[in-house]
């Protein structure tokens, strides 16, 4: 399969990348965190409660865990045919703007399906099972609707950033790739704050369709800058069609041949399915746990914490992994986050919280900071880097589609309690199942870190 793709010779090759390239290279991922900030930690938590109040746990579980599926097949597909793209304006920069243009469709018709849906009317009586909770939702079609328009965002920006995960590979040279894996990092919890905090707190109390103006009109505007400010050189000639059976059994990077690969893989599932075991639910941490019961703007002031932390230790960590070694920096970030993570169970009060938040930001920038640089570090091949890249975003989208249901299931496991005030009857999950959750967070860390010994071709 490989050879049928003619290698191209990066355009910034033998030379240091400028600030300002480096910027260009990694405004897309401003772009889509911030998109995914204003979504995942405010919007959907607080959409979700609106159309399903009485069971807004799994819903959120269903939502993010289904339209995760779109986000493990579609950059199996794409990153293919943008591997084999003979466009003059690149492989990659074609299928990043198609991907933001169907991005954007799709909040816009998450705007209007909301906005025209009330909420579920049916309330649980006694202990409802998690089944009988998903057949509430999947039986409402204005939450069925809902769920389809976050699929089509799903869909849009898996696109983009499938075709995109190709152009470090394909546009930094190999020594500078830590670097670049850090503006990265900073570049992903910048968008992330900025989401978070722009809808959490700026936009507070603003129509829910201001909100999804907003986020579309950054995700369009500053993935322009990506768009326009990188250089790619055009394949130089057509490579042989896709025989998709072929490419099918291609997938599979055998672990016997490829075990450095394997094992990256393998830690960074792990970290995923850590990570995305607690996000989703952030929100609903406070409002149960710690008894916020607006938690918009103290989700976003947790945000901000973890993510100023996070941006922090994101640019110094991929240049300090350039010098003393990926896995030194991974051992360290990932026992720092597991015992975050537990420490969350343990909190009171919002100033705690905020402590742990801190800690745990500087644990997960750094980490994230040689995310990418381990990944490229360890690929099999570089003629097709966006498949290879898309089987190893499998080791992020997979454990998606795998955690928030999991963690929807603990959470509700551990049953609810009601309170009625000023007449509306509140719905409060249990600390026990937000504990085994935390559990679960820290375990993942660990093991990712455990397991990372093994990678014998990376220091």
């Amino acid at each position: 399969m490989a050879a049928a793709i003619p290698a191209v010779v990066s355009p910034y090759a033998g030379r240091k990348l400028t600030l300002r390239e480096q910027l260009s290279i990694s405004a897309f991922w401003f772009a889509t965190n911030f998109h995914w900030g204003a979504l995942l930690v405010i919007m959907l938590p607080h959409q979700v409660a609106a159309l399903a109040p009485a069971y807004r746990v799994p819903a959120l579980s269903l939502l993010t865990g289904v339209a995760a599926i779109v986000a493990l097949i579609v950059p199996l597909i794409v990153g293919a045919l943008s591997d084999r793209c003979t466009s003059a304006w690149g492989r990659r920069r074609p299928f990043i703007a198609a991907g933001v243009g169907i991005n954007v469709v799709g909040l816009a018709l998450m705007a209007i399906t909301f906005s025209t849906t009330g909420p579920i009317k049916s309330v649980p009586h006694g202990e409802p099972t998690f089944g009988e909770t998903l057949s509430v939702l999947v039986q409402s079609p204005g939450f069925l609707l809902f769920l389809l328009s976050y699929m089509l965002v799903q869909f849009g920006n898996n696109v983009a950033t499938a075709s995109y995960s190709g152009v470090i590979p394909d546009l930094v040279p190999e020594d500078q790739r830590g670097a670049a894996s850090g503006y990265m990092a900073l570049m992903s919890q910048l968008g992330t704050l900025f989401g978070a905090v722009g809808c959490g707190a700026l936009l507070s109390g603003q129509p829910e369709l201001v909100k999804y103006i907003v986020v579309g009109i950054v995700l369009a505007a500053v993935s322009l800058g990506t768009l326009l400010g990188i250089r790619e050189v055009p394949l130089p000639f057509k490579p042989a069609p896709i025989k998709w059976v072929t490419y099918a059994k291609s997938l599979w990077i055998d672990p016997r041949k490829y075990p450095d690969f394997a094992w990256v893989w393998i830690t960074r599932a792990l970290v995923m399915l850590g990570f995305y075991s607690v996000l989703p639910f952030i929100n609903y941490y406070l409002m149960d746990v710690i008894g916020i019961a607006k938690p918009d703007g103290a989700a976003a002031a947790l945000t901000g914490v973890l993510l100023i932390a996070s941006s922090v230790s994101g640019v110094y960590g991929g240049y300090i992994s350039d010098r003393i070694g990926r896995k030194r920096v991974v051992y360290v970030a990932n026992v720092v986050i597991a015992v975050m993570a537990i420490s969350f169970i343990f909190c009171h009060n919002m100033t705690q919280v905020m402590l742990a938040g801190v800690f745990f930001g500087l644990g997960f920038g750094a980490y994230t900071s040689v995310d990418w640089a381990l990944g490229t570090d360890v690929l099999p091949s570089k003629k097709d880097a966006a498949k290879e890249m898309a089987v190893w975003h499998i080791a992020m989208t997979l454990p998606q589609s795998l955690a928030a249901p999991a963690s929807g299931y603990l959470i509700s496991r551990f049953g609810m309690t009601t309170v009625v005030v000023a007449g509306e009857t509140i719905y409060h999950y249990n600390i026990g199942g937000y504990s085994a959750v935390f559990i679960l967070c820290a375990v993942c860390f660990a093991l990712g870190a455990y397991f990372l010994k093994n990678v014998k071709g990376v220091k």
